[in-house]
């Protein structure tokens, strides 16, 4: 497939003509690539070889010429569901091969990630809480690629994916699983305690971000700046009290802020169906305009973000997105995933939505990169995440006399009483 008639390319020469043959060969125009979309300039590779069958001194000179690859193309994308707007994003996509490939690698790294935390937790190196992202990549990528780097984003307890997209290293990240010193969070805050610029982790209790997330969307506005922040909550939060609040004050003070439920179909163990009386997320908001969104495609989330960004920007006020998504695994380590659902359920989404799978058929079918391509952005990852794996279990625990550091931000140092009124640890902003 990435080859263009090879038999032409073959030479048979004496080795002293050899190097004449091969430049006369260079110095001919390339034929014309079939012209599809806008092209790249092509790679070529030279292989000289000595075939063995041939007699003595025989040299066949390979030329491979690999196909120009397609570097940018259109593709059309689902149409999003829409509540109280004229018109919603549109309903085709354009993507580079740069961006492309970009977003596979964030992706599969996401993917390779959380596979090994998976792992790490059976070998009981990570304790305690632990929710895996594995399913909804196109989610955090698809966001990331739509506002910028500058903009706020806080989400629940199952942040390892944002947090990466965040611009934390996966050393970083599976350190901070295990409760290492070159944590993320210095080992302190765990799976779902993570931070990074303009990330406001991580929260554990169920809804309580989405305040929050309110509050740093009034702080935007405040300021003047021209952001926005991004307010994650899944499926099982929605029927909070706190986010109605939080709808309420965002609508009225027409507060920048993108409030996104991500359903991923299951609430702990309990399906949408069984939780909520109307399914319909993206109307939760009333008075405060929706859309409904294909979640496993990375396309179609960041074309639905940069449409709620533009939104929040122009002073229309918030905006409401669903992300119809799904998580392979249980909803925590605790949860094996399968007494609720079936693992042919599980296998039918695997086969027929994955993320990653969507992304890379339609670059090869596109000719935006090769199979070849992509095995060597694993094989990559791979060897990252072993890397960082590596890393988080050799890096020694944080001291006991840094447990109570940073409770405070530039304040002078104070002592912290400890398990019991003798014990005093002292905490260092």
């Amino acid at each position: 497939m990435l080859l263009i008639d090879l038999s032409e390319y073959v030479n048979v020469t004496s080795p002293a003509a050899a190097p004449a043959a091969l430049a006369q060969a260079q110095r001919q125009p390339p034929k014309p690539p079939p012209p599809v979309g806008t092209r790249a300039p092509a790679a070529q590779l030279v292989i000289a070889q000595t075939d063995q069958l041939d007699p003595p001194g025989t040299r066949v000179v390979v030329s491979r010429s690999f196909a120009d690859f397609t570097s940018q193309a259109t593709f059309d994308i689902k149409k999003c569901d829409v509540h109280r707007l004229e018109e919603g994003p549109p309903l085709k996509a354009e993507l580079t091969r740069e961006q492309g490939l970009q977003y596979y690698r964030v992706m599969q790294t996401v993917r390779r990630m959380e596979l090994k935390a998976d792992q790490l937790y059976k070998q009981k190196i990570i304790r305690g809480f632990c929710h895996l992202y594995d399913g909804q990549e196109a989610c955090a990528v698809g966001i990331e690629a739509a506002i910028n780097p500058s903009d706020h984003l806080i989400t629940a307890y199952r942040a390892h994916g944002y947090t990466y997209t965040r611009g934390i290293a996966v050393k970083e990240i599976l350190a901070e699983l295990t409760g290492r010193r070159g944590g993320v969070a210095k080992g302190k805050g765990g799976s779902m305690h993570m931070y990074a610029p303009h990330f406001y982790g991580g929260n554990g209790i169920v809804g309580a971000q989405v305040p929050l997330g309110a509050g740093i969307a009034l702080a935007c506005q405040y300021q003047g700046n021209n952001q926005v922040c991004v307010a994650l909550y899944g499926d099982g939060a929605a029927n909070q009290g706190q986010l109605f609040e939080s709808f309420n004050m965002a609508a009225l003070w027409k507060l920048p802020c993108i409030f996104t439920c991500e359903n991923n179909q299951y609430g702990m163990g309990t399906s949408v169906e069984r939780a909520s009386a109307s399914t319909d997320y993206y109307k939760r908001g009333d008075f405060i305009p929706g859309i409904r969104v294909d979640g496993m495609d990375v396309l179609c989330v960041r074309e639905a973000f940069k449409f709620a960004a533009e939104h929040c920007r122009s002073g229309k006020g918030p905006i409401v997105i669903e992300l119809k998504t799904y998580r392979y695994h249980g909803h925590s380590m605790s949860d094996p995933g399968v007494s609720y659902r079936t693992r042919e359920e599980i296998q039918e989404v695997r086969s027929k939505s994955d993320p990653i799978t969507m992304l890379k058929e339609r670059m090869l079918s596109n000719n935006m990169a090769s199979v070849e391509e992509f095995k060597e952005i694993d094989i990559a990852i791979r060897k990252e995440v072993e890397e960082a794996a590596q890393y988080a279990t050799s890096d020694p625990e944080p001291p006991l006399e840094e447990l109570c550091n940073h409770i405070f931000s530039n304040d002078s140092p104070l002592e912290v009483r400890g398990t019991n009124p003798w014990a005093r640890l002292k905490s260092v902003s």
